[in-house]
């Protein structure tokens, strides 16, 4: 069974903290069988001070690390990290403990600990919307994007704000059982499954007036034809905007232009189909909206990295 190990440092957000037991600890398989192990554990064994007025109490120290498929790290008000962007000798030696290969996972801020112990250096990496210009000042090396929900480099993975920390967990469930076991705990814990768009659209703005009309409606009304062709000039007209309104107006809700939304809802349509069902890949592509194999084929492999009939396998394997 896969086990995950989640890391509570002093000071620990104690949302942040229970997400992870929340998410992988709730998706079981066909035989309702737990497909992860989830453990919570200190740096030396004793209780940890929350955010809050509370403290908790862990069953284990850190040299459950060493037994970790994934280690979690959620954010913390304060601990380890000093003015000068080091870990603490105590917190940096910890991660000598994890064996290679092990994926690691920061949530919110937690994402300062992963650079202060090099393992963000050259990677991409976000953190909440407002430390972003901080975090990059703080660490060069680190590819900084602060308009996504979550960044996956592989083996490093690293969540923006908060709850974006469910997106980024349950996106893992997804890669490691496929998207009926992820649907299933999303509907189990009552959180969307995927949310479009990413931190762009939590981002500090003027309210908008409240007679102002919304996109909201367009893209419902998209998702139903992702299976033809949608014109820029349609979903305008359907808003009853002009392109250009229209295209403001989607990018300041959404955090992308409808171009790369329409992809990413084709896209995830394909995942979903290529998991679910038989369809020769052509008739996916069909069903998707990218209108050929060869169309399809380069998108999956542009934005997952691998081809349709590679995931397949993966998934229904």
């Amino acid at each position: 069974m896969h086990r995950v190990v989640v890391l509570a440092l002093d000071g620990v957000y104690p949302f942040e903290l229970s997400i992870p037991v929340r998410i992988f600890g709730t998706a079981v398989g066909p035989d309702e069988e737990p497909l992860y192990e989830v453990l919570t554990c200190s740096v030396d064994g004793g209780p940890v001070r929350t955010a809050a007025d509370f403290s908790v109490t862990v069953e284990n120290g850190s040299e459950i690390l060493a037994t970790a498929d994934t280690l979690v790290v959620p954010p913390f008000s304060c601990g380890p990290l000093d003015d000068r962007a080091r870990l603490s000798d105590e917190v940096a030696g910890i991660f000598d403990r994890l064996r290679p290969g092990t994926r690691i996972v920061s949530i919110c801020t937690a994402s300062y600990v992963l650079a202060a112990a090099g393992l963000l250096d050259g990677r991409s990496a976000t953190t909440h919307w407002t430390e972003a210009e901080h975090f990059q000042r703080m660490f060069p090396s680190v590819k900084v994007n602060a308009d996504v929900l979550f960044v996956d480099d592989g083996e490093v993975l690293t969540a923006a704000g908060v709850a974006s920390g469910v997106d980024l967990c349950l996106y893992l469930v997804r890669r490691d059982h496929g998207s009926e076991v992820a649907n299933r705990v999303a509907r189990l814990c009552v959180v969307p499954p995927w949310r479009d768009g990413g931190q762009a659209q939590f981002i500090e703005r003027p309210v908008p007036e409240p007679s102002a009309a919304t996109t909201s409606e367009t893209r419902v009304w998209a998702l139903e034809r992702l299976h033809r062709p949608i014109p820029l000039t349609e979903m305008a007209g359907r808003a009853r905007m002009s392109v250009r309104t229209f295209t403001r107006r989607f990018r300041d809700e959404v955090g992308m232009t409808p171009g790369r939304w329409l992809i990413q809802q084709r896209v995830e349509r394909a995942r979903h189909l290529l998991e679910t069902t038989d369809l020769p890949v052509d008739r996916v592509a069909e069903q998707a909206g990218f209108g050929t194999g060869a169309s399809m084929r380069k998108h999956l492999t542009t934005v997952i990295g691998v081809s349709p009939t590679a995931y397949r396998h993966t998934f229904r394997g």
